[in-house]
Formats: structure tokens, sequence, C-alpha cells
């Protein structure tokens, strides 16, 4: 389904993603994890086409969308829903015109099928009866699964996953982690989260592949990741202190002092 083939990416000079290689098989759940800024959203975003990289492909069933552009482009996009952090629901629109957004952009003028269409997919979320209502009167799970319904309007293939259970209390995220097994199940699509959390990890992967400095440096099994001997997925799954990833943090943090300091004596003198 989704093949990267060494792709990179940088931002303000800076390499976001370094020639990195992944694939996702039709019908799994991939789990990308990995530390804050590392570049797990920025990954998303090219999977979508959302943006272009500097090198590399990303093939979305044998098709390189990074050199895709207009309706070609847009016949791929379609197949994909995507959950985004916060859920980035519109203020200033009902529930209702969230979830029917995609229809609206896409010319679908059949009232009728729109209404049954979006009470459907707010049923399947586990919510019924509040589509006249406003993000800001949701509570937080809430809004996450309206965010779902919208990202499942279009019967997509494929479902991306962005920090899915950030800011939710630890019941409410188990409800989210639930709604991902179920749509997957249900629905066998091919579904990509990228996370930190690593209890929805282990709940709702098949396999977990996790980012660092650029690359994806170990794919697995759940158990398979729990089990790992490489000490920076170690560190990571484990939520330790000390290792190394804090090691070369700090190392990073003295190289970038002793670069300023030249600059910051001549400023004091």
């Amino acid at each position: 389904m989704i093949e990267i083939i060494n792709l990179t990416k940088s931002f303000s000079g800076r390499k976001v993603l370094d020639n990195l290689n992944l694939t996702i098989r039709t019908g799994e759940t991939m789990v990308i994890i990995g530390g804050s800024g590392c570049g797990k959203s920025v990954l998303l975003k090219h999977m979508m086409g959302i943006l272009k990289p500097e090198s590399g492909q990303v093939m979305i069933d044998n098709q390189d969308i990074a050199r895709l552009q207009g309706e070609r482009l847009d016949e791929i996009r379609v197949k994909f829903g995507m959950l985004f952090q916060g859920a980035a629901l519109f203020d200033s629109l009902t529930v209702f015109e969230n979830v029917a957004f995609t229809a609206l952009e896409h010319g679908m003028h059949d009232e009728a099928k729109v209404h049954a269409k979006v009470r459907e997919k707010l049923a399947l979320v586990g919510l019924r009866g509040i589509e006249r209502m406003k993000p800001a009167e949701l509570s937080g799970g809430m809004r996450k699964r309206v965010g779902l319904a919208r990202a499942l309007f279009t019967d997509p293939e494929t479902v991306l996953y962005d920090e899915p259970t950030t800011g939710l209390d630890p019941i409410m995220a188990d409800v989210i982690n639930d709604l991902i097994i179920q749509m997957h199940e249900r629905f066998s699509v091919t579904s990509v989260a990228v996370t930190h959390d690593m209890t929805s990890a282990y709940k709702i992967a098949d396999r977990i592949a996790m980012l660092y400095e650029g690359k994806i440096i170990e794919v697995g099994t759940p158990d398979e990741i729990k089990k790992t001997s490489n000490p920076v997925v170690a560190q990571f799954i484990r939520g330790e202190a000390e290792g190394p990833i804090t090691r070369t943090s700090r190392l990073r943090d003295m190289q970038d002092h002793h670069e300023e300091a030249p600059y910051e004596r001549a400023d004091r003198a």
C-alpha cells in the first residue's frame, strides 16, 4: 500500500527526515513512535502529499505522490482520511458542517445523502444527536471522535492518526484506541498512527516502527519491540531518563553552546 523510499526533508537547514525507508502493508496497523519533534507528523504529511520531499519517493499503489499534482493528486488523497492532533475542527462550524466538510469540498449536493452519511459516521464513533453543537461545547474526547467521523466520511482505504490520544485522560484514550481497532477490523482499512504513547502503540499496532534522528531504526511487532536489543529503542519504550538518547541530546547542546560562544564573546566586547 505505502512504500517510502530514501525520503529526505529539511527545515531551516535541519534534516528532519534523512533517507528514511519504510513499507506499510495493505490492511495492517502501523504505529510510528518517537520523541516530540522528531518528524512523525512531517512523515504523515508526506504520505498525503501535503508536503513535498527534497528527495526520495512516497509510493501509494505504485504511484509516487511526491511527483503528482492537481487532479491526479486529489484522486489519491480522497483515498485517505486523517485524524489530526487535537482533531483540528473548525470552531465556527457545527459538528454536522465539520463532518460534512469533505462533501462540500468535493461537490456533493444531495442534501439527504449528506445528512444520512453524517449521521452514519457519527454513530460509528458513538455519537448521536450532536450535529448542531459547536466544537467549543464538546469534551476533548468528543472532539477527537468528531474528527474521526470526518476522517471516515469518504470511506477511505487508509486512515492516518496524528497523536490520537494526546491530551486525553487514560479512560478516554482507551476509548479512542478501541475505536481505532474497531475501524480497522470492520472496514479492513490500512491504518498509520504516530504517537509517543506506548500504551496506545502496544494495543493498536500490528507493527511498530521507531523514528530517530530522521531514520526508521527498528520495525517489529509489539512483542519484538518490547524485547528489543537496540539501546535507543529500549530507552524510549521504557521512558528512562538515562541512555543514548539523552546522552546524544546533551552532547548536541554542548556543541551548540561552543559554536555560539565566540559570537557571545564578541557581543560582550
